[in-house]
Protein backbone atom coordinates (compact mmCIF):
# COMPACT_ATOMS: atom_id res chain seq x y z
CA UNK A 1 0.00 0.00 0.00
CA UNK A 2 1.87 3.31 -1.22
CA UNK A 3 2.15 6.04 1.42
CA UNK A 4 0.00 9.22 0.44
CA UNK A 5 1.96 12.27 0.01
CA UNK A 6 0.54 15.09 1.96
CA UNK A 7 0.06 18.06 -0.90
CA UNK A 8 0.79 20.93 0.69
CA UNK A 9 -1.61 23.86 1.50
CA UNK A 10 -2.02 26.35 -0.75
CA UNK A 11 0.10 29.55 0.96
CA UNK A 12 -2.52 32.36 1.84
CA UNK A 13 -2.65 35.25 -0.18
CA UNK A 14 -2.43 39.06 1.25
CA UNK A 15 -5.32 40.97 1.37
CA UNK A 16 -5.34 43.71 -1.08
CA UNK A 17 -7.00 46.89 -1.02
CA UNK A 18 -9.24 47.01 -4.07
CA UNK A 19 -9.20 50.66 -4.94
CA UNK A 20 -5.48 50.63 -4.48
CA UNK A 21 -4.91 47.75 -6.77
CA UNK A 22 -5.89 47.95 -9.78
CA UNK A 23 -8.87 45.82 -11.55
CA UNK A 24 -6.55 43.54 -13.89
CA UNK A 25 -3.13 43.07 -13.54
CA UNK A 26 -1.35 46.69 -13.79
CA UNK A 27 0.89 47.25 -16.67
CA UNK A 28 3.26 49.79 -17.05
CA UNK A 29 2.13 52.48 -19.69
CA UNK A 30 3.56 52.08 -22.90
CA UNK A 31 6.66 54.97 -23.38
CA UNK A 32 6.55 57.21 -26.59
CA UNK A 33 9.39 57.36 -28.36
CA UNK A 34 12.56 59.09 -27.32
CA UNK A 35 12.20 61.67 -30.04
CA UNK A 36 8.35 62.22 -28.37
CA UNK A 37 8.91 61.57 -25.19
CA UNK A 38 11.55 64.58 -25.19
CA UNK A 39 8.75 67.22 -26.29
CA UNK A 40 6.25 65.45 -24.04
CA UNK A 41 8.85 65.96 -21.25
CA UNK A 42 9.25 69.12 -22.37
CA UNK A 43 5.11 70.00 -22.03
CA UNK A 44 4.74 68.53 -19.11
CA UNK A 45 7.44 70.99 -17.35
CA UNK A 46 6.31 74.34 -19.34
CA UNK A 47 2.65 73.15 -17.98
CA UNK A 48 3.79 72.56 -14.31
CA UNK A 49 5.96 76.13 -14.50
CA UNK A 50 2.76 77.59 -16.05
CA UNK A 51 -0.28 76.37 -13.78
CA UNK A 52 1.95 76.32 -10.15
CA UNK A 53 2.91 80.12 -10.99
CA UNK A 54 -0.41 81.18 -10.12
CA UNK A 55 -0.56 80.31 -6.36
CA UNK A 56 2.36 82.92 -6.13
CA UNK A 57 1.31 86.15 -8.43
CA UNK A 58 -0.75 87.71 -5.72
CA UNK A 59 1.95 87.52 -3.04
CA UNK A 60 3.80 90.87 -4.29
CA UNK A 61 1.09 92.85 -5.37
CA UNK A 62 -0.93 92.78 -1.81
CA UNK A 63 -0.11 96.50 -1.40
CA UNK A 64 -1.87 97.12 -4.27
CA UNK A 65 -4.68 94.93 -3.83
CA UNK A 66 -5.60 96.61 -1.05
CA UNK A 67 -5.21 100.20 -2.58
CA UNK A 68 -7.45 99.09 -5.83
CA UNK A 69 -10.32 97.30 -3.21
CA UNK A 70 -9.73 99.75 -0.43
CA UNK A 71 -8.92 97.16 2.26
CA UNK A 72 -5.82 97.22 4.69
CA UNK A 73 -3.28 95.17 4.85
CA UNK A 74 -4.25 92.23 6.90
CA UNK A 75 -7.47 91.58 4.63
CA UNK A 76 -5.46 91.77 1.79
CA UNK A 77 -3.36 88.75 3.15
CA UNK A 78 -6.01 86.95 3.30
CA UNK A 79 -6.18 86.69 -0.20
CA UNK A 80 -2.62 84.46 -0.04
CA UNK A 81 -4.75 82.23 2.68
CA UNK A 82 -7.35 81.70 0.33
CA UNK A 83 -5.38 80.64 -2.12
CA UNK A 84 -3.22 77.98 -0.32
CA UNK A 85 -6.39 76.62 1.09
CA UNK A 86 -7.83 75.92 -2.26
CA UNK A 87 -4.43 74.54 -3.02
CA UNK A 88 -4.63 72.44 -0.19
CA UNK A 89 -8.39 71.09 -1.09
CA UNK A 90 -7.42 70.26 -4.37
CA UNK A 91 -4.43 68.33 -3.24
CA UNK A 92 -6.89 66.03 -1.09
CA UNK A 93 -9.53 65.94 -3.60
CA UNK A 94 -8.40 66.32 -7.01
CA UNK A 95 -5.36 64.50 -7.26
CA UNK A 96 -6.47 61.31 -6.64
CA UNK A 97 -8.68 61.47 -9.55
CA UNK A 98 -5.61 61.07 -11.79
CA UNK A 99 -5.77 57.26 -10.49
CA UNK A 100 -9.02 57.20 -12.24
CA UNK A 101 -9.57 59.32 -14.93
CA UNK A 102 -7.78 59.51 -17.95
CA UNK A 103 -4.90 62.43 -17.36
CA UNK A 104 -4.80 64.14 -20.06
CA UNK A 105 -8.16 65.00 -20.24
CA UNK A 106 -8.54 65.66 -16.66
CA UNK A 107 -5.59 68.13 -16.66
CA UNK A 108 -6.98 69.82 -19.76
CA UNK A 109 -10.29 70.08 -18.53
CA UNK A 110 -9.09 71.13 -15.19
CA UNK A 111 -6.83 74.54 -16.80
CA UNK A 112 -9.78 75.53 -18.30
CA UNK A 113 -11.19 75.94 -15.07
CA UNK A 114 -8.30 77.99 -13.88
CA UNK A 115 -8.23 79.80 -16.86
CA UNK A 116 -11.89 80.91 -16.52
CA UNK A 117 -10.99 81.75 -12.74
CA UNK A 118 -7.87 84.10 -13.65
CA UNK A 119 -9.88 86.38 -16.65
CA UNK A 120 -12.99 87.09 -13.65
CA UNK A 121 -9.68 87.88 -11.22
CA UNK A 122 -8.58 90.41 -14.04
CA UNK A 123 -11.97 92.22 -13.98
CA UNK A 124 -13.17 91.33 -10.66
CA UNK A 125 -15.24 94.35 -9.50
CA UNK A 126 -14.85 93.71 -5.87
CA UNK A 127 -13.01 92.50 -3.44
CA UNK A 128 -14.81 89.56 -1.84
CA UNK A 129 -15.35 88.47 -5.53
CA UNK A 130 -11.58 88.47 -5.93
CA UNK A 131 -11.19 86.35 -3.13
CA UNK A 132 -13.15 83.53 -3.91
CA UNK A 133 -11.61 82.94 -7.54
CA UNK A 134 -8.41 83.52 -5.51
CA UNK A 135 -9.89 80.02 -3.49
CA UNK A 136 -10.39 78.46 -6.90
CA UNK A 137 -7.50 79.84 -8.64
CA UNK A 138 -5.27 77.58 -5.71
CA UNK A 139 -7.30 74.51 -6.12
CA UNK A 140 -7.07 74.12 -9.80
CA UNK A 141 -3.51 74.89 -9.91
CA UNK A 142 -2.57 71.60 -8.70
CA UNK A 143 -2.71 70.64 -12.18
CA UNK A 144 1.37 70.76 -11.80
CA UNK A 145 0.62 67.29 -9.46
CA UNK A 146 -1.39 65.63 -11.27
CA UNK A 147 1.20 65.98 -14.38
CA UNK A 148 4.06 64.73 -12.30
CA UNK A 149 3.23 61.67 -11.85
CA UNK A 150 2.07 61.28 -15.63
CA UNK A 151 5.68 61.83 -16.35
CA UNK A 152 6.85 58.86 -13.61
CA UNK A 153 4.03 56.69 -15.84
CA UNK A 154 5.44 57.55 -19.13
CA UNK A 155 9.01 57.83 -18.46
CA UNK A 156 11.08 54.67 -18.97
CA UNK A 157 12.87 52.99 -15.47
CA UNK A 158 16.45 54.04 -16.11
CA UNK A 159 15.73 57.31 -16.61
CA UNK A 160 12.73 57.91 -14.47
CA UNK A 161 14.40 59.87 -12.08
CA UNK A 162 16.03 62.34 -14.44
CA UNK A 163 13.30 62.66 -16.57
CA UNK A 164 10.84 63.54 -13.10
CA UNK A 165 13.74 66.08 -12.24
CA UNK A 166 13.08 67.84 -15.91
CA UNK A 167 9.32 68.23 -15.35
CA UNK A 168 10.12 69.40 -11.14
CA UNK A 169 12.87 71.76 -13.01
CA UNK A 170 9.36 73.31 -14.27
CA UNK A 171 7.77 73.58 -11.56
CA UNK A 172 10.48 75.47 -9.46
CA UNK A 173 11.11 78.20 -12.43
CA UNK A 174 7.40 78.56 -12.18
CA UNK A 175 7.49 79.02 -8.30
CA UNK A 176 10.53 80.99 -8.03
CA UNK A 177 9.64 83.69 -11.35
CA UNK A 178 6.17 84.11 -10.38
CA UNK A 179 6.60 87.13 -7.78
CA UNK A 180 9.17 88.80 -10.45
CA UNK A 181 6.78 88.22 -13.05
CA UNK A 182 3.82 89.84 -11.60
CA UNK A 183 6.41 92.76 -10.28
CA UNK A 184 7.13 93.75 -13.49
CA UNK A 185 3.67 93.18 -15.27
CA UNK A 186 2.28 95.37 -12.61
CA UNK A 187 4.66 97.95 -12.78
CA UNK A 188 4.29 98.07 -16.95
CA UNK A 189 0.22 97.56 -17.10
CA UNK A 190 -1.22 97.53 -13.29
CA UNK A 191 -1.54 94.42 -11.09
CA UNK A 192 -4.73 92.97 -13.47
CA UNK A 193 -2.55 92.56 -16.11
CA UNK A 194 -0.74 89.15 -15.13
CA UNK A 195 -4.11 87.41 -13.86
CA UNK A 196 -5.17 88.26 -17.65
CA UNK A 197 -1.99 87.23 -19.49
CA UNK A 198 -2.19 84.19 -16.98
CA UNK A 199 -5.67 83.08 -18.12
CA UNK A 200 -4.29 83.28 -22.40
CA UNK A 201 -1.73 81.07 -21.14
CA UNK A 202 -3.96 78.40 -19.52
CA UNK A 203 -5.79 78.06 -22.26
CA UNK A 204 -2.45 77.89 -24.64
CA UNK A 205 -1.06 75.16 -22.45
CA UNK A 206 -4.74 73.07 -22.29
CA UNK A 207 -4.60 72.97 -25.78
CA UNK A 208 -0.95 71.84 -25.36
CA UNK A 209 -1.50 69.49 -23.25
CA UNK A 210 -4.57 67.84 -25.53
CA UNK A 211 -2.53 68.10 -28.87
CA UNK A 212 1.27 66.39 -26.86
CA UNK A 213 0.42 64.46 -24.05
CA UNK A 214 -0.83 60.56 -25.27
CA UNK A 215 -3.70 59.04 -23.09
CA UNK A 216 -3.22 58.00 -20.23
CA UNK A 217 -6.52 55.50 -18.90
CA UNK A 218 -5.76 54.11 -14.94
CA UNK A 219 -7.10 50.61 -14.94
CA UNK A 220 -9.40 51.19 -11.70
CA UNK A 221 -12.60 50.92 -11.78
CA UNK A 222 -13.28 51.89 -7.89
CA UNK A 223 -15.60 54.91 -7.17
CA UNK A 224 -14.03 58.27 -5.65
CA UNK A 225 -14.97 58.13 -2.17
CA UNK A 226 -13.06 54.43 -2.35
CA UNK A 227 -9.83 56.14 -3.84
CA UNK A 228 -10.19 59.04 -1.01
CA UNK A 229 -10.31 56.25 1.57
CA UNK A 230 -7.52 54.70 0.21
CA UNK A 231 -5.49 57.65 0.29
CA UNK A 232 -6.01 57.60 4.40
CA UNK A 233 -4.81 53.78 4.06
CA UNK A 234 -1.61 54.54 2.04
CA UNK A 235 -0.10 56.55 4.75
CA UNK A 236 -0.85 54.02 7.39
CA UNK A 237 0.55 51.16 5.54
CA UNK A 238 3.67 52.85 3.97
CA UNK A 239 6.39 53.91 6.27
CA UNK A 240 8.70 54.83 3.69
CA UNK A 241 6.42 57.60 1.94
CA UNK A 242 5.16 58.90 5.49
CA UNK A 243 9.72 59.23 6.26
CA UNK A 244 9.85 60.89 2.67
CA UNK A 245 7.18 63.00 3.29
CA UNK A 246 7.68 64.02 6.87
CA UNK A 247 11.59 64.68 5.34
CA UNK A 248 10.29 67.11 2.30
CA UNK A 249 7.72 68.92 4.65
CA UNK A 250 10.80 69.83 6.96
CA UNK A 251 12.78 71.24 4.19
CA UNK A 252 10.22 73.07 2.27
CA UNK A 253 9.38 74.32 5.77
CA UNK A 254 12.60 76.20 6.10
CA UNK A 255 12.28 76.86 2.24
CA UNK A 256 8.95 79.11 2.94
CA UNK A 257 10.85 80.32 6.08
CA UNK A 258 13.33 81.98 4.01
CA UNK A 259 11.33 83.33 1.43
CA UNK A 260 8.86 84.72 3.55
CA UNK A 261 11.21 86.50 5.80
CA UNK A 262 14.16 87.29 3.44
CA UNK A 263 11.42 90.38 1.80
CA UNK A 264 11.76 91.88 5.16
CA UNK A 265 15.27 92.23 5.21
CA UNK A 266 15.89 93.02 1.88
CA UNK A 267 12.86 96.03 1.96
CA UNK A 268 15.07 97.31 5.74
CA UNK A 269 18.57 95.96 6.05
CA UNK A 270 19.67 96.38 2.04
CA UNK A 271 16.64 99.32 1.31
CA UNK A 272 15.52 97.28 -2.58
CA UNK A 273 12.45 98.79 -4.25
CA UNK A 274 10.00 95.82 -4.90
CA UNK A 275 11.82 95.97 -8.36
CA UNK A 276 15.01 95.07 -6.65
CA UNK A 277 13.54 92.52 -4.81
CA UNK A 278 11.74 90.80 -7.55
CA UNK A 279 15.19 90.65 -9.50
CA UNK A 280 16.65 88.99 -6.15
CA UNK A 281 13.84 86.15 -6.55
CA UNK A 282 15.58 85.14 -9.58
CA UNK A 283 18.46 83.82 -7.74
CA UNK A 284 16.39 81.26 -6.59
CA UNK A 285 15.44 80.05 -10.19
CA UNK A 286 19.35 78.78 -10.07
CA UNK A 287 18.33 75.78 -7.92
CA UNK A 288 16.55 74.41 -10.62
CA UNK A 289 19.36 72.91 -11.71
CA UNK A 290 19.52 70.58 -8.67
CA UNK A 291 16.50 68.68 -9.97
CA UNK A 292 17.59 66.78 -13.26
CA UNK A 293 21.05 66.40 -11.31
CA UNK A 294 19.80 65.02 -8.22
CA UNK A 295 16.95 62.60 -10.81
CA UNK A 296 20.21 61.35 -12.29
CA UNK A 297 22.09 60.58 -9.18
CA UNK A 298 18.39 58.80 -7.97
CA UNK A 299 19.15 56.61 -11.40
CA UNK A 300 22.25 55.83 -10.44
CA UNK A 301 21.20 54.18 -7.38
CA UNK A 302 22.88 56.56 -4.90
CA UNK A 303 19.19 57.94 -3.37
CA UNK A 304 20.49 57.49 0.13
CA UNK A 305 24.07 59.57 -0.34
CA UNK A 306 21.98 62.71 -2.56
CA UNK A 307 19.40 62.97 -0.02
CA UNK A 308 22.20 63.08 2.76
CA UNK A 309 23.75 65.45 0.75
CA UNK A 310 20.72 67.87 0.26
CA UNK A 311 19.76 67.64 4.18
CA UNK A 312 23.68 68.57 5.05
CA UNK A 313 23.46 71.79 2.25
CA UNK A 314 20.25 72.79 3.64
CA UNK A 315 21.65 73.36 7.19
CA UNK A 316 25.02 74.93 5.29
CA UNK A 317 22.76 77.09 3.45
CA UNK A 318 21.29 78.52 6.66
CA UNK A 319 24.39 79.41 8.03
CA UNK A 320 25.46 81.36 5.18
CA UNK A 321 22.44 83.13 5.16
CA UNK A 322 22.12 83.70 8.95
CA UNK A 323 26.05 84.79 8.83
CA UNK A 324 25.84 86.23 5.81
CA UNK A 325 22.56 88.84 5.84
CA UNK A 326 24.96 91.77 5.99
CA UNK A 327 25.89 91.16 2.32
CA UNK A 328 23.64 90.84 -0.16
CA UNK A 329 25.23 88.31 -2.37
CA UNK A 330 26.37 86.23 0.34
CA UNK A 331 22.28 86.43 1.44
CA UNK A 332 21.33 85.43 -1.96
CA UNK A 333 24.33 82.46 -2.04
CA UNK A 334 22.22 81.55 0.81
CA UNK A 335 19.47 81.20 -1.03
CA UNK A 336 20.14 79.15 -3.82
CA UNK A 337 22.14 76.70 -1.74
CA UNK A 338 18.96 76.17 -0.34
CA UNK A 339 16.99 75.89 -3.40
CA UNK A 340 19.47 73.41 -4.67
CA UNK A 341 18.94 71.64 -0.93
CA UNK A 342 15.45 71.41 -0.92
CA UNK A 343 14.33 71.12 -5.22
CA UNK A 344 17.30 68.00 -4.60
CA UNK A 345 16.18 66.08 -1.83
CA UNK A 346 11.96 66.63 -3.85
CA UNK A 347 12.96 65.03 -6.70
CA UNK A 348 15.15 61.66 -4.75
CA UNK A 349 11.80 61.50 -2.82
CA UNK A 350 9.54 61.40 -5.48
CA UNK A 351 11.47 58.74 -7.23
CA UNK A 352 11.43 56.63 -4.29
CA UNK A 353 8.06 57.20 -3.48
CA UNK A 354 6.51 56.54 -7.42
CA UNK A 355 8.15 52.81 -6.86
CA UNK A 356 6.09 51.88 -4.00
CA UNK A 357 2.41 51.65 -6.03
CA UNK A 358 3.11 52.16 -9.84
CA UNK A 359 -1.21 52.16 -10.20
CA UNK A 360 -1.70 54.65 -7.84
CA UNK A 361 1.21 57.14 -7.93
CA UNK A 362 -1.37 59.90 -8.15
CA UNK A 363 -2.87 59.12 -4.64
CA UNK A 364 0.33 58.38 -3.17
CA UNK A 365 1.43 62.11 -4.67
CA UNK A 366 -1.35 62.90 -2.64
CA UNK A 367 -0.28 61.93 0.44
CA UNK A 368 2.72 63.50 0.00
CA UNK A 369 2.30 66.44 -1.48
CA UNK A 370 -0.39 67.46 0.90
CA UNK A 371 1.89 66.77 3.95
CA UNK A 372 5.13 69.04 2.23
CA UNK A 373 2.24 71.58 1.83
CA UNK A 374 1.30 71.61 5.58
CA UNK A 375 4.67 72.18 6.63
CA UNK A 376 5.40 74.92 4.76
CA UNK A 377 2.03 76.41 5.88
CA UNK A 378 2.97 76.13 9.51
CA UNK A 379 6.29 76.95 8.79
CA UNK A 380 5.00 80.35 7.39
CA UNK A 381 2.45 81.29 10.10
CA UNK A 382 5.37 81.10 12.41
CA UNK A 383 7.80 82.75 10.86
CA UNK A 384 5.82 86.11 11.35
CA UNK A 385 5.75 85.41 15.16
CA UNK A 386 9.76 84.30 15.08
CA UNK A 387 10.94 87.47 13.14
CA UNK A 388 9.03 89.76 15.08
CA UNK A 389 10.59 88.34 18.10
CA UNK A 390 13.97 87.28 17.53
CA UNK A 391 14.77 89.00 13.45
CA UNK A 392 16.33 87.49 10.52
CA UNK A 393 18.67 85.57 13.05
CA UNK A 394 15.58 83.27 14.90
CA UNK A 395 14.11 82.48 11.02
CA UNK A 396 17.46 81.13 10.46
CA UNK A 397 17.88 79.14 13.37
CA UNK A 398 14.51 77.85 12.88
CA UNK A 399 14.64 77.00 9.18
CA UNK A 400 18.17 75.15 10.46
CA UNK A 401 16.03 73.12 13.42
CA UNK A 402 13.77 72.09 10.22
CA UNK A 403 16.87 70.89 8.28
CA UNK A 404 17.92 69.11 11.42
CA UNK A 405 14.81 67.46 12.08
CA UNK A 406 15.17 66.04 8.46
CA UNK A 407 18.71 64.64 8.76
CA UNK A 408 17.32 63.06 12.18
CA UNK A 409 14.76 61.14 9.98
CA UNK A 410 17.11 59.85 7.63
CA UNK A 411 19.57 59.05 10.47
CA UNK A 412 17.40 56.74 11.75
CA UNK A 413 16.18 55.24 8.55
CA UNK A 414 19.93 54.51 7.65
CA UNK A 415 21.64 53.62 11.22
CA UNK A 416 21.10 49.87 10.81
CA UNK A 417 22.63 49.87 6.79
CA UNK A 418 25.16 52.47 8.78
CA UNK A 419 26.09 49.90 11.35
CA UNK A 420 26.66 46.65 8.60
CA UNK A 421 29.23 48.90 7.39
CA UNK A 422 31.15 49.73 10.07
CA UNK A 423 30.67 45.75 11.08
CA UNK A 424 32.29 44.46 8.07
CA UNK A 425 35.63 45.90 7.96
CA UNK A 426 35.96 44.12 12.18
CA UNK A 427 34.68 41.18 10.82
CA UNK A 428 36.87 40.43 7.97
Amino acid sequence: MTARTASPSPKPQPETDPAIEPDAEWQPHPQPPARALRWVILTLAVACGASVANLYYAQPLLDLLGRTFGVGQGEATVVVTATQIGYALGLALLIPLGDLLENRRLASRTLLVTAAALAVAAFAPDFWVFLAVSAVIGVTSVVAQILIPLAAHLAPEESRGRLVGQVVSGLLLGIMLARSVASFAAAAWGWRSIYAISAGVMLLTSLALMRILPERRPAHAARYGELLASVGRLARTEPLLVRRAVTQAALFGAFTAYWTAVAYELAGRHHLSQSGIAVFALVGAAGAVAAPLAGRLGDAGHGVTGRAAALVLGLLSMLVAGLGVSHLYVLALGGVLLDFAVQGHQVLSQRDIYALHPDARARVNSVYMTSVFLGGAASSAATGAVYGAWGWTGVTVMAAALMAAGLAVWTLENAARLVRRSAAPAAR
